[in-house]
């Protein structure tokens, strides 16, 4: 829409109203590249500085991509020159750390530049980053994410602000306001020229498909996606709310490991379930890059006892109703020693070594129980030499207070012990009969009861000096 200079600055202060983007004695360091967007925003925010009680930066990062950004980076000191407000630049090799982090270039440009941008706000004290971004890059972006089958956090698009400091206060303007607000002004501004180059998506979708439909079928497409999104966007804060509410009972965080509930999230809303798995692979890997919509309902579908293979390496087991990361099956640890009970036996295969007490019952008021690290046993049921190994297939015993002998690998199961810590917890026999396995309970049959008169206290601790 056509209007005076006026409206364009009423438009920007309501939105930033709006949407609490700023408040009095707010520092703003304007992510600023030289282009029309960035130019028009540095004006309006300079025209409102006094009214909101805000101080302005400039951040220009040079991408070093084309030629000109060299020229571009000269502009914007000029820029900031002009206005009288403090710039910080900075650059990196954009190339390099896209083939080593096997991105994209816009995808690593757009890394290096929130990262710059990020560490010179917080330099400034606390400041908040403000970009460019319009209803119109909203739109597009809308656009490109329904075509590539995004899902309703996708389609969510470009919000007023996130994460508290990154504020949009022209992102209910439309690009051709932005070009009259310009116009009016004469300010000046860089052209990239490959902002025009139909080899990219965005580009594709911004001079060939938006104009198509504002021909054909409906000019007024951009505000009309800019009113889907923004109900998009509120639905997405509540049912943010919601998720991080379930995670909480449904994303677990045991021994350093995290594991998901997935009985209980299948008895969520079945959209609720995506989220809840979404934000499990969120904290397993720290992103969602390569995540599909097939991968989320892979896990849901995934059966007991059951592995699925996702993008990025990433092997997901469901066991027990947990869903937890596979990790390569552990190496086959083969020991055998046999223990007298006296002085204290490494097991060099695991840097450990057992350590052994002995105490009278009377004189052992309180016992500090800790199957991962130390058992009480019935000394005078003991036979030495005691046999310390590995775990063999078909090893059973009866755990303290089980009605019966089970499997080992039943009861390291049912304790949820990982398959990587197996390998790593010795096995204590007397006479082949299995007396303790470290970070579980005694066998019944050794313990200390009634008719104990001394008991033997094994304790296993770290050994370096193996």
């Amino acid at each position: 829409m056509a209007g005076s200079v006026g409206e364009f600055i009423k438009r920007v202060k309501q939105t930033i109203n709006k949407y609490d983007l700023l408040e009095k004695g707010d520092k703003v360091l304007i992510a600023y590249s030289g282009g029309a967007d960035s130019s028009a925003l540095i004006a309006l925010l300079y025209e409102l500085r006094k009214e909101l009680g805000i101080e302005l930066f400039l951040g220009h990062f040079n991408h070093n991509l084309r030629k000109k950004t060299d020229e571009e980076e000269q502009f914007a000191r000029r820029i900031a020159l002009e206005y009288s407000i403090p710039i910080f630049v900075g650059s990196d090799d954009v190339r390099s750390y896209a083939k080593s982090n096997r991105l994209n270039l816009e995808e690593a440009a757009r890394k290096l530049r929130y990262s710059f941008l990020k560490k010179k706000a917080f330099d400034i004290g606390g400041a908040k980053i403000a970009t460019g971004h319009t209803m119109t890059d909203q739109a597009e972006t809308f656009l490109m994410r329904l075509m590539r089958g995004s899902g309703h956090q996708g389609l969510a698009s470009i919000f007023p602000m996130i994460e508290g400091t990154i504020i949009r206060p022209m992102i209910e303007l439309e690009r051709k306001d932005i070009e009259v607000y310009l116009a009016e002004k004469g300010l000046e501004f860089c052209v990239d020229e490959s902002n025009f180059d139909h080899r990219f998506l965005r580009n594709r979708i911004r001079w060939e498909l938006v104009p198509f439909i504002q021909e054909k079928f409906e000019p007024k497409i951009i505000p009309s996606i800019g009113r889907i999104v923004s109900i998009l966007q509120e639905e997405e804060s509540l049912l943010e709310k919601i998720t991080t509410q379930k995670a909480q009972k449904t994303i677990l965080y045991e021994n350093n490991h995290i594991c998901l509930d997935l009985n209980a999230v299948l008895a969520l809303p079945h959209s609720l379930s995506r989220r809840l798995v979404r934000e499990f692979i969120l904290k397993l890997k720290g992103n969602l890059r390569g995540i599909s919509f097939e991968d989320i309902e892979s896990v849901l579908n995934l059966s007991e006892g059951k592995k699925c293979h996702m993008k990025k390496n990433l092997f997901l087991k469901r066991e027990n109703g947990y869903v937890f990361l596979e990790k390569e099956q552990p190496q086959r640890i083969e020991y055998e020693y046999l223990w007298n009970g006296k002085e204290a036996l490494k097991v060099r295969e695991l840097h450990i070594k057992l350590e052994a007490k002995r105490s009278k019952k009377t004189q052992s008021k309180y016992l500090d129980f800790n199957d991962k690290a130390k058992a009480f046993l019935n000394l005078e049921k003991l036979k030495f030499p005691l046999l310390v190994r590995n775990r063999r297939k078909g090893d059973r015993y009866q755990p303290l207070g089980a009605p019966g002998r089970k499997k080992l690998k039943e009861i390291m199961r049912a304790k949820r012990i990982p398959l990587s810590e197996r390998e790593k917890n010795p096995v204590l026999l007397s006479r082949n009969e299995i007396v303790w396995v470290q970070s579980l309970p005694v066998s019944e049959k050794f313990k200390i009861d009634r008719g104990t008169r001394e008991i033997f206290i094994v304790s296993v601790v770290p050994s370096d000096d193996l």
